[in-house]
């Protein structure tokens, strides 16, 4: 019995290289005919918010705190060499100096190649989110349980 072109990520950090390493391998198994599905929970889903900066989402004033320390995909910091908020902007410019796509650009590809994505639903009421804070792409809100049977019969990366 053959495994499914199948690819299932968990992307649990909201790092700017993490997540770039996370959309790499789902656009890349994406553009070769994979079923891609992407699990976004706690800082992950930094990822897939609509706000893209800081902003106090959340359902009461702990969690709006929280909310807007973590901010958006736009001010995700490098897991190492952050440099106060720079690393990120060096890596960008990095990446379009060698022809590189960008985790923004990465985002959209994903888009663009059917990747499914899905928001913990676990981490959202910690967090105090909703669907609604989320980009329209995000196909469904989830739990584990349902995540790991759509990840059944193929390969899956915790990152």
């Amino acid at each position: 019995m053959t495994e499914a072109k199948k690819l299932s990520l968990i992307a649990f950090s909201g790092d700017y290289d993490k997540l770039t390493a996370v959309f790499t391998l789902a656009t890349g198994a994406a553009a070769v005919g994979y079923e891609v599905n992407i699990f976004f929970t706690f800082w992950g889903l930094d990822a897939i918010k609509q706000k893209t900066g800081r902003s106090f989402l959340g359902s009461n004033w702990l969690t709006k705190i929280f909310g807007y320390m973590m901010g958006g995909l736009g001010v995700t910091p490098n897991s190492r060499f952050n440099f106060c908020g720079i690393g990120p902007k060096i890596f960008r410019y990095l990446m379009r100096k060698n022809n590189v796509a960008t985790l923004e650009e990465l985002v959209d590809a994903a888009k663009l190649l059917g990747v499914n994505l899905y928001a913990c639903e676990m981490a959202m009421h910690v967090l105090g989110l909703r669907k609604e804070d989320f980009i329209p792409e995000v196909k469904d809100v989830l739990g584990v349980a349902t995540f790991l049977e759509l990840s059944e019969g193929g390969r899956t990366l915790f990152i």
